[in-house]
């Protein structure tokens, strides 16, 4: 082989070399890119529960242990302390409870005195326009158990108002409603029973 022909192949061997490690670099710049939007949007969905100005660590990076996770009506599949000025300021609750349709997913953020502060279905497979108005953009009904506890709401309140409970129901959706209930009222019980452990040594 002539000494031209030898660098002609070398040459192609070190742009073959180039052009690979660069595919290999961007597919790890994007793949981290992909990642950290996802998460970004994952804390942004999550977080929502939570008042703007009761945090100021990222509370999806501080999983808590949880020591029971089936529950009377709900399992929880975990839980995450928030946390402001270094001190614990509430507690979200990923709530996992059988509705009409599937599975519901529930996110329960209560405050240190175990007041609810916000509940979000993340998840759900119930009939359109009846369990699914859950999540449909302007239903306030999750927002009718914020500011309740188990002090201020006795456990046998927290049922439906034709279960002789206080709480009014999605409209057509009874079995969906009485399952969201029962799960707030589970997180509400459970934090209430590890209040020290959940909320940590300083409080």
């Amino acid at each position: 082989m002539s000494m031209s022909a030898a660098r002609r192949w070398i040459l192609l061997g070190l742009v073959a070399t180039v052009s690979v490690g660069s595919a290999v670099i961007w597919h790890r710049l994007s793949a981290d890119a992909i990642e950290q939007a996802q998460q970004q949007l994952k804390a942004q969905t999550w977080l929502s529960v939570l008042p703007h100005n009761a945090y100021d660590n990222q509370p999806l990076q501080s999983p808590l242990t949880l020591d029971t996770a089936v529950l009377a009506h709900s399992r929880l599949l975990s839980g995450y302390r928030a946390t402001l000025a270094s001190r614990t300021s509430a507690v979200v609750l990923h709530s996992l409870v059988q509705g009409y349709g599937g599975p519901i997913e529930l996110l329960v953020a209560i405050d240190t005195q175990g007041r609810l502060i916000g509940t979000k279905a993340l998840r759900q497979q119930e009939t359109p326009g009846l369990g699914a108005a859950l999540v449909a953009p302007g239903n306030h009904w999750l927002q009718g158990f914020v500011g309740n506890s188990r002090q201020t709401t006795p456990d046998a309140a927290w049922a439906l108002k034709r279960d002789d409970g206080q709480f009014d129901q999605l409209a057509g959706a009874t079995i969906t409603s009485r399952a969201v209930i029962h799960a707030v009222h589970d997180a509400l019980r459970y934090f209430d029973e590890h209040r020290q452990v959940l909320l940590g040594d300083q409080q």
